[in-house]
């Protein structure tokens, strides 16, 4: 079970208040539906290669590594997303956008991550890892704060409804925490710790 959260500011009529949750078809809806799951790296030995850069104190290089293999590891999500929406689902299959279009994210779909605003909870990273068995098959772990190591590794879901859109779940009130950590079998407390900058009490 993947959770959500919802935004909670005031909101005129014409707009809701909005969670991932609502971009996936309800299992009572009759209608199939799916949410992909991926892990990727391009950080192994990353972190070698900048030890060795800085023991000559070669803090460019070192720097270079780090900016490469981070940018390398979002162009391996952004791919595999490409390959979702063209063949494994093949939702866009005729889909063909510019450079541009692409960085504005003018396609169809979206991959949201743990840890960031539309689901700033990084312990959803815990139920990714074990659904894809990520640390085997990729060799990136969690560390104790739930970071990726190897740093340039990036983690997330894949929705494809043709409404789904990035968005803040801004901030949110101590009832959705409670709420939320009955869903998760989690303490308040617990939660409070990891929504600590999106609470409003």
């Amino acid at each position: 079970v993947l959770h959500t959260i919802r935004q909670q500011q005031k909101k005129s009529k014409q707009n809701n208040n909005i969670a991932l949750a609502d971009f996936i078809a309800p299992k009572n809806s009759g209608k199939n539906d799916y949410i992909g799951a991926f892990a990727v790296t391009t950080g192994i030995g990353a972190e070698d290669l900048v030890k060795l850069y800085e023991k000559d104190h070669d803090d460019y290089n070192a720097i270079m590594v780090k900016a490469l293999a981070d940018r390398l590891a979002e162009a391996f999500a952004e791919l595999l997303h490409a390959k979702i929406r063209k063949e494994f689902w093949g939702y866009a299959p005729d889909e063909k956008l510019s450079n541009s279009e692409l960085i504005n994210e003018s396609y169809a779909g979206i991959r949201p991550a743990p840890g960031y605003p539309a689901q700033p909870d990084h312990t959803e990273k815990l139920t990714l890892f074990k659904l894809l068995n990520a640390e085997e098959n990729t060799s990136i772990c969690l560390t104790e704060t739930l970071a990726m190591n190897p740093a340039a590794s990036v983690c997330g879901v894949y929705i494809a409804h043709p409404e789904a859109k990035y968005f803040t779940t801004g901030k949110i009130s101590r009832d959705q925490v409670e709420d939320y950590a009955s869903r998760k079998n989690l303490t308040v407390e617990e939660c409070e710790k990891w929504l600590a900058p999106v609470l409003n009490y």
